[in-house]
C-alpha cells in the first residue's frame, strides 16, 4: 500500500483510554441521558434512589433533600450509612470505591439489597463525576466519616470527624458548570417526582426544603395509603364511580405486586405502571398481566350476572379501561429492562404472578360488592356502545374517502414538497389570518390549515363524538396519521405542527383545545416532539421607516431605550396587534412563520401525570380544582397574554 494512503490510519498511540471516571465526564449523556434540566434532575434522582433502596431493605424511612441557595443539593437518609472500611479487593475505603469506581455497589448479588432501583451502581460515582464539589459525611458505628471529592476525584482522605449516636449517610453536591447547560433546579419538578417515590414506598417520609426564596418553602411528602393514596390523588380533578379505591396485593418468592384502581366519569385511561420504583413508561409484562386479568374478570362477570346476553359480543379491552385510573407496582430481585429508554419490564414470571393475583382477588371483590360492580359493568356497556358508534362513524368516513389522505380537506392549502421529514402545517385560528398565512408562507414546505370557532372539548367527549365534529375531522385527515389507537406517526404528513392563534382569551382557548386532543387521542405526536406554538408579535414599534416587533411590554420598553425613542413623541407609533388577522402577509412571515427568523415553543411532555392533571383541572367538568390551581400558580404568572 502506497505511503499516501496511510495519511489517515492510526496506530497503538492513538487508543485513548479514559481512567476513572473521565468517560463519564466525557460523554455524560450516555450515564444521565442528557445535560439538559432533565440530566441535572437526574443528579438528584440517583443519590435519592440509593436512600429509596435504603428504605426497602428496611434500614431507613426518612429522607431530606434541600436545595441551597447556589443550587447545590444535600440529600440525607437514617439508613445503615455507607460501609467505610477498606475494600477487601480495592484496597481503599468502600466509601470512596462507591464514589469513584463505576459498577461498583452493593446491588448486585442478593445479600445488602434483595429489591432495588439502582441497576448498575453508576449512581454515586456518576454524580460525583459530573459536580465540581462533593462532600459525603457517613454516621456509622458510633463516628461520623467525611470524604470529599471535586470532579470524580478525592481531594481529603476518608476521615472521622466526630461521634454520634445516629446512622445514615449525608451527600453534598454542586452540579458542574463545566457540563451543565443550567445548573437551577426546578423545584416543582422535585415535589412531583418525590411525590411519586412517597406513594410507591408506603410510610417512607420524604422532606423537600428549597432554600433559594426568602422564605424557604418546605414540602412533606408522606402517605401511609402508599399507591391507594396515588390513585386518589390521581383522580382528585375527576368524579369517581366508587368512593373506596380497589387494592390488591400478592407475592410469589421474592416478587410483589400492588395493584391499586379506581374508575371516574370521565372517558380516558391513565393507568401508570412502575418496576422496582422505576416508571416503566413503555409497559412491560406487568401491564400486560394486568390489562389480560380485567379484561376477562370483567367480561366473565357480566356473563355471569347477564351484563352481555349470550349472543352479544364481549367487552373489548378499551372499554373495561375507559375512565379508569390505576397504579401497578411491583418489586423483584432481578428486573429485566428492555426498550429504547429501558423503561419496558421483560421478566414473563412477573406477568402469570400480576394476572393471577388480580384475577383472584379482582373477582372476589365484585363478588363482595356487587353494586360496584354493576356501576363499573354499566361504564364499560356504555363505552362499548360508543366504541361501535365510532367504528360506523370511522368506517363512514373512510367510505367518504375522508381519512383517505388523496382526499384533503376543502380549506386545507398543502404544500409541495412530499417529503413530511422537511414540512410543516400551521393550524391557524380564523379565515383572515388562515389567507394572510396562505400568502405569506413558504409554498414548498408550509401547508395552512384554517379553522375557525370554537371546536369539541374531547375531555367531556368519547372517540364517537371526535367523528361528528366539523372542526376536528378536518385536523385528523390533514395530518394522515390516523387517531386514537389507531394512530401512528409513520403515516404523518408534516414533521412540525405548529398552533397559530391569536395572543387574546379565544386563542388561548383554543389552543388548550388542540393540545387537550393531541394529548388524548394523538398522544405519540406530543411525546415524539412535533406539536409547536407558534409565538407571534403584541406589538409593532416604528419610527419614521425603522420598525421593531416586541413579544411584550418589557421589550417594548428595551426598544425605545436602545434606540433613544420617546414614548410620548408623536412620531413614535405603538401597534398593539389584536389578532393574527391584522398582520400583512409579509409581516406574518417575518415575525412567525419564516423558521430563520421566528419564536416557536415546542410542546413537551416530561411527566404524562403532571400533563393530565392539567388537562382534567382547566377541560373537565369540576370547577373547584381549577379555582385552587389559578389561586395556587397565579403568582407564577410572566405574560398573560399567552
Amino acid at each position: 500500500m502506497s505511503e499516501n494512503n496511510n495519511i489517515n490510519s492510526y496506530d497503538e498511540s492513538q487508543i485513548q483510554v479514559l481512567e476513572g471516571l473521565e468517560a463519564v465526564r466525557k460523554r455524560p449523556g450516555m450515564y444521565i441521558g442528557s445535560t439538559s434540566l432533565r440530566g441535572l434532575h437526574h443528579l438528584v434522582y440517583e443519590i435519592v434512589a440509593n436512600s429509596i433502596d435504603e428504605a426497602l431493605a428496611g434500614r431507613c424511612d426518612e429522607i431530606e433533600v434541600f436545595v441551597h441557595k447556589d443550587n447545590s443539593i444535600t440529600v440525607t437518609d437514617n439508613g445503615s450509612g455507607i460501609p467505610v472500611g477498606i475494600h477487601p479487593k480495592m484496597g481503599i475505603p468502600t466509601l470512596e470505591v462507591v464514589h469513584t469506581i463505576l459498577h461498583a455497589g452493593g446491588k448486585f448479588g442478593s445479600g445488602a439489597y434483595s429489591v432495588s432501583g439502582g441497576l448498575h451502581g453508576v449512581g454515586a460515582s456518576v454524580v460525583n463525576a459530573l459536580s465540581e464539589s462533593m462532600v459525603v459525611e457517613v454516621c456509622r458505628e458510633g463516628h461520623i466519616y467525611r470524604q470529599e471529592y471535586s470532579r470524580g476525584k478525592p481531594t481529603t482522605k476518608v476521615e472521622i470527624v466526630g461521634t454520634t449516636e445516629e446512622h445514615g449517610t449525608k451527600s453534598t453536591f454542586k452540579p458542574d458548570t463545566d457540563i451543565f447547560e443550567d445548573v437551577v433546579f426546578d423545584f416543582d419538578n422535585m415535589i412531583t417526582r418525590y411525590r411519586e417515590m412517597a406513594f410507591l414506598n408506603r410510610g417512607i417520609k420524604i422532606k423537600l426544603t428549597d432554600e433559594r426564596p426568602e422564605e424557604p418553602i418546605v414540602k412533606n411528602l408522606h402517605y401511609e395509603g402508599g399507591i391507594i393514596s396515588f390513585v386518589e390523588y390521581l383522580n382528585k380533578t375527576k368524579d369517581a364511580l366508587h368512593n373506596n379505591v380497589i387494592y390488591v396485593e400478592g407475592n410469589k418468592d421474592a416478587n410483589i405486586v400492588e395493584v391499586a384502581m379506581q374508575y371516574n366519569d370521565g372517558y380516558n385511561e391513565n393507568v401508570f405502571s412502575y418496576a422496582n420504583n422505576i416508571a416503566t413508561t413503555e409497559g412491560g409484562t406487568h401491564l400486560t398481566g394486568f390489562r389480560t386479568a380485567i379484561t376477562k374478570v370483567f367480561n366473565d362477570y357480566a356473563r355471569k350476572y347477564n351484563f352481555i346476553k349470550e349472543n352479544d359480543k364481549n367487552l373489548s379491552g378499551e372499554d373495561v379501561r375507559e375512565g379508569l385510573t390505576a397504579v401497578i407496582s411491583v418489586k423483584l430481585p432481578e428486573p429485566q429492562f428492555e426498550g429504547q429508554t429501558k423503561t419496558k419490564l421483560g421478566n414473563s414470571e412477573i406477568r402469570t404472578l400480576v394476572e393471577n393475583v388480580l384475577s383472584d382477588k379482582l373477582t372476589s371483590f365484585l363478588e363482595e360488592n356487587p353494586s360496584i360492580g354493576k356501576i363499573i359493568l354499566e361504564k364499560c356497556l356504555t363505552a362499548a356502545r360508543a366504541r361501535e358508534a365510532a367504528r360506523k362513524a370511522r368506517e363512514l368516513t373512510r367510505r367518504k374517502s375522508a381519512l383517505d389522505t388523496s382526499t384533503l380537506p376543502g380549506k386545507l392549502a398543502d404544500c409541495s414538497e412530499k417529503d413530511p421529514s422537511v414540512t410543516e402545517i400551521f393550524i391557524v385560528e380564523g379565515d383572515s389570518a388562515g389567507g394572510s398565512a396562505k400568502q405569506g408562507r413558504d409554498r414548498r414546505i408550509q401547508a395552512i390549515l384554517p379553522l375557525w370557532g370554537k371546536m369539541l372539548n374531547v375531555e367531556k367527549s368519547r372517540i364517537d363524538k371526535v367523528f361528528d365534529n366539523e372542526k376536528l375531522l378536518p385536523v385528523i385527515i390533514a395530518l394522515g396519521a390516523g387517531i386514537g389507537e389507531e394512530f401512528d406517526t409513520s403515516k404523518l404528513r408534516y414533521d412540525k405542527i405548529i398552533i397559530m392563534a391569536d395572543a387574546d382569551v379565544d386563542g388561548s382557548h383554543i389552543r388548550m383545545l388542540l393540545l387537550t386532543f393531541f394529548f388524548r387521542y394523538m398522544r405519540p405526536l406530543v411525546e415524539q416532539g412535533h406539536v409547536y406554538i407558534a409565538m407571534p408579535p403584541l406589538f409593532k414599534v416604528y419610527k419614521g421607516k425603522e420598525e421593531y416587533y416586541a413579544y411584550d411590554d418589557r421589550q417594548v420598553d428595551k426598544i425605545c431605550r436602545e434606540k433613544g425613542w420617546r414614548k410620548e413623541d408623536p412620531n413614535v407609533n405603538i401597534q398593539r396587534y389584536k389578532g393574527l388577522g391584522e398582520m400583512n402577509p409579509d409581516q406574518l412571515w417575518e415575525t412567525t412563520m419564516n423558521p430563520e427568523t421566528r419564536s416557536i415553543m415546542k410542546v413537551a411532555l416530561d411527566d404524562i401525570i403532571t400533563a393530565d392533571e392539567v388537562f382534567s383541572t382547566f377541560m373537565g367538568d369540576k370547577v373547584e380544582p381549577r379555582k385552587e390551581y389559578i389561586h395556587l400558580h397565579a403568582k407564577d404568572v410572566t405574560n398573560l397574554d399567552f
